[in-house]
């Protein structure tokens, strides 16, 4: 009876009552106190500091497989890389009774990217646009920390911790974490003897690592732009966006400094790109203009794209709409522009005193038209490879006994034959490729056009870092999301063999401003403006995951209406 009641308090009071008492201590194992040199689980903190985690230790993961009542004593481990569309949606659809999900993650969160541009500027304050992996509506487990590599002979995960990661939930744009070769070995056996790095065994595996942000080594954009695919890029965007217009309001800034700090540059002419321009125009047009009325003369939105459109997932109509309303609108958009660098500090031509220069602002350097100043850059062009697919992913060492099945591939394939094999990749874009049930595709190395090849039937990888082969799916949420919630059901009913994955396209839509959008539907039919606008909100409010934020987000949607945007720096 003592110990059912010890179980039922906070973490650090049982703690403490089993210290004084002596009281089962395996039965408190469920919270423990971990230092920076505890093994096992996700230990570690700064300075050798004892810290409070909640934490599991591997052996406690293990302990839980038997789970609920009802469920089997033994239920398999699905591990969860990442906590993207494709990661949260597997790990929230999974059953629960069948299957332990472990989420493994260097964010704690899920984040609805769709409303990342109206957070950006205040339309919508940032929990909203977050879900919380860990959840008292839901049965998974959670370690906060980066997938550093897997061992498929033994059917583990290597983790790095990353509670303490300093670019927690920003855009990954480059390898920040690409290190490799001895660099890496010998981090890793340093951070081994710290308890930094720990093994997690899997009975299946889900890679849905994502994607970073593409910079096209282009000089300077990934230390001095912004980007737009995490909540903490939306908080850096609002406080810029709001510090450039204090900065020019201040007496000692001159016109020409005011030119600067006051024009915007968007690199990327996709969904992201424009409705960002969009929701910048609304804050300046419908909330700044009140506040700064003298500085409006000043702002100017610049959309720049290499090709000869915007939006070009959308049909010539629709986007031509676009470009005509951010024309009406004050909004220039220039295609065929190529950006060469970024760097601080006032074009060298623009007459800006070296004093005044101390407001940041920043140079964009573009092929066509020379030096540009902007007070602002945000850089939304694409995507590029996950180091950790591009490193981690490459050579298998060693496959498995069971879970692996040989396809049938010609007269290369001689089973009698050592085979080393390599994860199955796709030229173009380095994605992972997968068969039409979700699972990695093995392939022998070499030249040779009729190589062996195989599928890791108990490893799965779905989102932007995974290709179906012999398909075109765009990397986006929507694919991403119907490929969890399939493999989800598949498993749920171990039936994976029924049927392949199916794309069904349910089509696209874009906010372009000033209550307007754009909207393809996936079986033919356009619509724009109001009437588009309004079926954007009902969509993503629909979208919106959890009942709590169904309800804040039309509620800060009215508020915002009401009472203006919050324009406050925090």
């Amino acid at each position: 009876m003592q110990l059912s009641y010890l179980r039922q308090l906070p973490a650090g009071i049982r703690e403490l009552v089993s210290r004084r008492s002596g009281v089962c201590r395996a039965g408190c194992a469920h919270a423990v106190w971990l230092s920076r040199a505890g093994a096992g689980g996700s230990g570690g903190g700064g300075g050798g500091s004892v810290q409070q985690r909640r934490g599991l230790t591997i052996k406690q993961l293990d302990q839980g497989r038997q789970g609920l009542i009802s469920a089997p004593p033994d239920r398999e481990r699905v591990v969860i890389l990442g906590s993207g569309w494709a990661g949260y949606t597997v790990a929230r659809q999974l059953d629960s009774k069948k299957y332990q999900a472990v989420v493994v993650s260097p964010r704690s969160y899920f984040a609805f990217t769709p409303l990342l541009a109206s957070t950006s500027v205040g339309t919508l304050e940032f929990r909203t646009a977050l879900e919380p992996v860990r959840s008292k509506r839901s049965n998974v487990s959670f370690f906060q920390g980066w997938a550093d590599a897997v061992d498929f002979k033994k059917g583990t995960v290597t983790i790095e911790e990353a509670v303490d990661d300093p670019t927690q939930g920003l855009a990954a744009s480059a390898t920040e974490r690409g290190k490799g070769g001895k660099e890496r070995e010998v981090e890793k056996r340093a951070e081994g003897k710290k308890g930094k790095m720990f093994d997690l065994p899997y009975d299946k595996l889900v890679i849905a690592v994502g994607c970073y942000s593409q910079t096209f080594g282009t000089p300077g954009i990934r230390e001095h732009a912004l980007f737009l695919k995490d909540v903490a890029d939306a908080r850096k965007i609002r406080n810029r966006i709001l510090a450039c217009f204090e900065a020019a309001a201040l007496p000692t800034t001159s016109d020409d400094m005011r030119k600067v700090l006051l024009n915007f540059a968007v690199v990327g002419g996709g969904p992201t790109g424009i409705e960002f321009s969009a929701e910048l125009h609304d804050i300046i047009h419908e909330d700044l203009v009140q506040i700064y009325p003298e500085l409006i003369q000043f702002t100017k939105i610049t959309v720049y794209d290499v090709a000869d459109k915007v939006l070009p997932m959308f049909d010539e109509k629709l986007a031509t709409y676009c470009m005509e309303t951010f024309k009406r609108e004050g909004i220039a958009i220039k295609t065929k522009h190529h950006v060469e660098g970024l760097r601080p500090g006032p074009p060298k031509d623009s007459g800006i005193s070296t004093a005044e220069s101390e407001h940041a602002c920043f140079t964009l350097n573009l092929k066509e038209e020379g030096e540009v100043g902007a007070g602002m850059v945000v850089w939304s062009t694409g995507l590029m490879n996950n180091p950790f697919v591009a490193k981690a992913l490459r050579q298998i060492t060693e496959l498995p006994e069971d879970g692996v099945k040989l396809l049938e591939s010609g007269s290369s394939s001689d089973a009698s034959k050592p085979v080393q094999w390599e994860i199955k990749k796709d030229v173009k874009s380095g994605s992972v490729m997968t068969d039409d049930r979700l699972r990695i595709r093995l392939e022998a190395q070499g030249d040779a056009e009729d190589k062996p090849q195989a599928i890791l039937e108990n490893v799965y990888a779905l989102g932007d870092c995974a290709i179906l082969e012999g398909t075109t799916y765009p990397a986006t949420a929507q694919v991403a999301s119907q490929k969890a919630v399939w493999l989800a059901k598949r498993l749920n009913k171990n039936d994976l063999e029924k049927s392949g994955f199916t794309y069904k396209n349910l089509g696209v839509m874009a906010y372009i401003g000033n209550w307007k959008a754009v909207v393809q539907g996936g079986s033919g039919g356009n619509i724009s403006g109001r009437a588009a606008w309004i079926l954007w909100r009902g969509a993503y409010l629909t979208k919106s995951v959890s009942i709590r934020n169904k309800i804040l987000i039309p509620m800060y949607w009215f508020i915002n209406w009401m009472f203006g945007r919050d324009i406050s720096r925090f």
